[in-house]
């Protein structure tokens, strides 16, 4: 490895980083014009006319809001890890730091105009609540990815990429809306096959880059799958709940609901097997690629060359 390359970079490039993976999590979103959802309970119901808005602030983009946050945290995370032998010191704190300043930003905004348009109201609260709730909670949850990609081991990275991949057809598919929703069936048909498969594929690619070399590895691999399974149900459930009108001034039924579709999605054989079966196909026939590339380098680097063996 040359000198340059283990220079570390300065800090203010680690925070642009940071600051830059938030804007590639947001890029789908941004792409689209970036205007708030209609809301339901807006002071004035006879305009369409909605504010920019950072974060698509709506009951009904809840499992969008969790896709924007949580992959950019994995773009900063793997850039910093990437970049890991040009890190200075407290450069992941930077790396971080930029990070949740663009999302915070984001989520502030998004929320401020929001409130602005919407009536004074105790469902206004309740709603405004709920939904900030979610965008902590992802915030968290992107605070947890970006950390465990750029610093932990390599099981502890899986995990995070796993989390990251199984949102990942919900990051696309905010930029995707509109072609999907007025564009002809066999283009749509077409774009809900690969967005059905990416995140059991991405999730087999993070697997095979884990392998299975060691118990934490095993574990790791366990517990992506294990994700697999349960996060796309739990996001079809909250969904499917918090897109239901009619339950929305009934937050008990709403919460039954939501558990009664979260577990009819947890136990459907054709819809959790295919997704397990190809990413861990993907995962052990990637795996053993990968060792049979890094056997032959470690070959090639230990034998002599022709010219010193003659």
């Amino acid at each position: 490895m040359s000198t340059d390359a283990r220079t570390p970079l300065p800090g203010y490039a680690w925070f642009l980083i940071g600051l830059g993976g938030a804007v590639v999590g947001l890029l789908p979103w941004l792409v689209t014009g970036a205007r708030l959802p209609l809301q339901n309970l807006a002071a004035d119901q006879t305009t369409t006319d909605t504010p920019f808005a950072l974060l698509p602030f709506s009951q009904y983009f809840l499992a969008s809001i969790v896709a924007l946050l949580v992959v950019g945290a994995a773009a900063a995370g793997i850039a910093g890890r990437t970049l890991a032998d040009r890190r200075p010191r407290f450069g992941t704190t930077l790396l971080v730091g930029g990070l949740m300043v663009g999302q915070l930003l984001a989520a502030v905004q998004s929320s401020v105009v929001t409130i602005g348009m919407l009536e004074e109201s105790t469902r206004t609260a309740v709603y405004a609540g709920a939904v900030i709730a979610v965008i902590v909670v992802s915030l968290l949850v992107s605070l947890l990815v970006v950390l465990l990609i750029a610093r932990a081991p390599v099981p502890g990275a899986t995990i995070a990429l796993s989390m990251s991949a199984i949102v990942s057809a919900g990051w696309v598919g905010v930029a995707l809306r509109d072609v999907m929703t007025y564009g002809p069936n066999e283009l749509t048909q077409v774009l809900l096959t690969i967005l059905r498969w990416m995140p059991a594929v991405l999730v087999g690619c993070a697997i095979a880059w884990c392998g299975f070399r060691s118990i934490g590895r095993v574990i790791a691999a366990v517990v992506s799958l294990l994700a697999l399974w349960i996060g796309p149900a739990f996001f079809t459930a909250v969904s499917a709940a918090a897109g239901t009108r009619v339950l929305a001034p009934y937050p008990a039924e709403m919460a039954e609901y939501g558990v009664q579709v979260f577990l009819m999605a947890l136990t459907m054989p054709e819809l959790v097997i295919p997704p397990l079966i190809v990413a861990l196909v993907v995962g052990v026939v990637g795996s053993l690629l990968l060792a049979r590339r890094r056997t032959l380098r470690t070959r090639d680097a230990t034998e002599p060359s022709p010219a010193l063996a003659d």
